[in-house]
């Protein structure tokens, strides 16, 4: 079996994952664009143990919308077999949602609130501030994923919430750019004030090169440049996106990646482990 050129420390963290149940126990949405592929911790765990990362954040999927049970449950499978402190969540939660439920979901690991603004997402831009202001208390993140083509026109909007926002995919450029572009220097800019962090993740999606992704690798490597200290690594396994350019990439390869984007092992580790502690509030080492 292919195993990583990549020795990860110990620690070390996945950062952007989706769990998928029987659709007899979780039905998908009306608003998926798909059917997702059965994706269930087991098959999580064997992919970790190759890897030999030991923490996870699981993302609750656009396929089922308001509903975080199947996330939730997994968080619950995974914190019974490895710890209490081995994974976080990031959910997707509305206007109804109360004070209670918000608390509850803070004591079971969830420290973010998703806004996905492709197809198949629940939550529009004019939720967004008021959201981030009561998540905010709760001291939760706003990860935001929409096409980075667009990022000059959210600029203003984004550094207006309150606390972080965790950008997903490097940007997700369904169209990768220069890092000389407009709409990549917006992206910069808004490194710029601290409190905004990227995820490495995704290269496949949107690429139209294969590995190491070169036209968005020479975004990730721009990225890393300009905020070393806001960078944490995510597989998106078990990569559900119908629309992605390139299906079923190699997990190996999407550790590597890393080999090709982060030249120094000391900032490699630290978005392996160090960021994602600060992050998601996992325990230190």
């Amino acid at each position: 079996m292919k195993t990583p050129k990549l020795r990860v420390p110990k620690g070390a963290c996945d950062c952007h994952i989706h769990f998928y149940g029987s659709p007899e126990r979780y039905p998908v949405a009306p608003t998926s664009p798909g059917a997702p592929p059965l994706a269930g911790v087991s098959a999580y765990r064997t992919l970790m143990r190759r890897w030999g990362t030991e923490r996870v954040v699981v993302v609750q999927p656009s396929a089922y919308a308001f509903d975080n049970r199947c996330t939730m449950d997994a968080m619950a499978e995974l914190a019974a077999e490895l710890g209490p402190d081995a994974a976080r969540g990031v959910v997707v939660v509305g206007d109804s949602v109360t004070d209670a439920e918000l608390e509850a979901y803070t004591k079971a690991g969830v420290r973010g609130l998703r806004y996905f603004m492709l197809a198949g997402g629940v939550l529009p831009w004019e939720t967004l501030p008021r959201m981030a202001a009561r998540v905010h208390e709760f001291g939760w993140h706003i990860q935001l994923q929409f096409d980075g083509a667009e990022m000059r026109d959210h600029v203003e909007t984004i550094k207006a919430l309150p606390g972080t926002v965790v950008i997903d995919h490097n940007g997700k450029y369904l169209d990768p750019v220069s890092p000389s572009d407009a709409r990549f220097k917006a992206f910069l800019d808004l490194l710029e004030t601290g409190r905004v962090w990227n995820k490495l993740s995704g290269p496949y999606e949107t690429s139209k090169q294969s590995f190491p992704y070169g036209d968005v690798g020479a975004m990730a490597r721009a990225l890393v440049r300009a905020a070393p200290e806001r960078m944490v690594w995510a597989s998106n396994w078990p990569h559900p996106n119908p629309f992605a350019r390139q299906k079923n990439p190699d997990d190996i390869e999407l550790l590597d990646v890393l080999l090709e984007w982060v030249e120094d092992d000391g900032v490699r580790d630290r978005i392996l482990v160090d960021n994602p502690a600060e992050l998601y509030g996992f325990p230190r080492s």
